[in-house]
């Protein structure tokens, strides 16, 4: 018996347990009766909102979805990965600065710095660019940044090469995240790894916990909830600051939303909360994780409400947050905005998904992204149930060139 019978049979009963008609379950998944008779029939595939949506008002604990899951899917129905773009541009160097040979100062603004501040002023510089320009465009840049801190840390001893060395961790790090953006997940893993050693090589075993955080945002991406979690308690399990604790406790969340376990969900966001709200460490050095959300805990429940089928609150929550986004952090406001549009489709407001993700898949071209074109895939199973809508008609071209953009 394939997916769709399965699936088909599963929520049918379901709906019957509940005393529901066929055109009840449409007003509230906002599929059509004939198109919910056809999935029930197993003559239709069904779809992850549709298993999200009803694992929730049925109160299923997840068993739509897990029916719904990559390892039931044939083959050929998985998204497959965005293959790297390669894309060659030139770059000048971000900063003003004079490093002395075998540690000296450099000149920003008018302060002298020693060589590790410099160069972790100069990647959060980078970081704030990453906003803004294309990954494949940073990796050369960043590459060369990383190999030069750490040649100048083999030069130097002490304090200021543990200094150098950590720095040049965090440059690897945020090499293995647009590695990721990239589409290239094996090289983002490899990268991730080299930051680690790098990390303990300077004294820093907070890194290696921090993997693990990351680790689990490409098993979220790829669908795998069970393993997701388990790495981001395996993050939290650690001596590591709170920080890294909180990001991991987020990580867990989502892996819980994925699942469709809401109660775990929300009591990993309430902890991620905590811990976040307990980093009060200025000493850290460069700060790992994003630094554009006001509040990314909030960001993250509204991000987990989607994937626990409540489109509507997830809307509500998405929507207040990415408000709070800075005009110039192109690629945060195309991720979050994006989840917004998705959030308002499955909620039926398709017109309002569309207004929102006009100006957003604009984005995408100038600040193209591996992850975020997965929900954009996901947007645009959504709007397929609304061809015939005006307003998503106008938007067929330029989703079009995103999604073309990653093949």
């Amino acid at each position: 018996m394939d997916v769709p019978l399965r699936f088909g049979a599963e929520l049918r009963r379901l709906r019957e347990e509940a005393g529901m008609t066929l055109k009840q379950l449409a007003k509230v998944t906002t599929y059509s009766t004939g198109h919910l008779s056809k999935i029930e029939r197993g003559v239709n595939p069904p779809t992850m909102n549709l298993a999200q949506c009803c694992d929730a008002y049925f109160h299923a604990g997840g068993r739509l979805r897990r029916l719904f899951s990559a390892e039931d899917q044939p083959a050929g129905s998985r998204p497959r990965p965005a293959r790297r773009r390669v894309i060659v541009t030139g770059m000048g160097s971000l900063l003003a600065a004079r490093i002395v040979d075998g540690g000296g100062t450099g000149h920003v603004g008018d302060q002298d710095l020693p060589p590790g501040a410099l160069f972790q002023e100069q990647l959060h510089q980078m970081k704030l660019l990453g906003q803004s320009l294309a990954p494949a465009a940073m990796l050369p840049v960043l590459r060369s940044q990383a190999s030069t801190v750490t040649a100048l840390a083999s030069r130097t001893s002490g304090s200021s090469r543990s200094g150098l060395l950590i720095t040049a961790s965090r440059f690897t790090e945020y090499i293995g995240w647009m590695a990721q953006e990239s589409g290239d997940e094996t090289a983002a893993l490899h990268a991730t790894a080299e930051a680690v050693e790098l990390a303990r090589a300077g004294g820093d075993t907070d890194l290696a916990d921090y993997a693990l955080v990351r680790r689990a945002l490409v098993t979220y991406y790829s669908g795998n909830a069970s393993r997701t979690i388990a790495l981001a308690r395996q993050a939290q399990r650690s001596a590591a600051p709170p920080r890294v604790r909180g990001l991991a406790a987020q990580r867990e969340a989502q892996g819980h939303a994925l699942a469709g376990d809401e109660k775990a969900c929300g009591r990993a966001l309430e902890r991620a909360r905590e811990l976040l709200a307990a980093d009060v460490d200025p000493s850290a050095g460069p700060v790992l994780g994003t630094t554009q959300l006001k509040d990314p805990v909030s960001m993250v429940e509204g991000w987990c409400l989607y994937d626990l089928g409540r489109p509507g609150k997830a809307a509500e929550v998405l929507e207040r947050e990415c408000r709070r986004v800075a005009p110039h952090a192109l690629n945060t406001r195309a991720r979050y905005g994006l989840r917004h549009a998705l959030a308002l489709a499955a909620s039926g407001e398709v017109e309002r998904s569309c207004e929102t993700a006009r100006e957003l898949l604009a984005f995408m071209s100038v600040v193209p992204s591996a992850t975020v074109r997965t929900d954009v895939r996901r947007l645009d199973r959504a709007w397929s149930r609304f061809r015939g809508n005006p307003a998503v008609r106008g938007l067929r071209p330029a989703l079009a060139n995103v999604l073309g953009a990653g093949r």
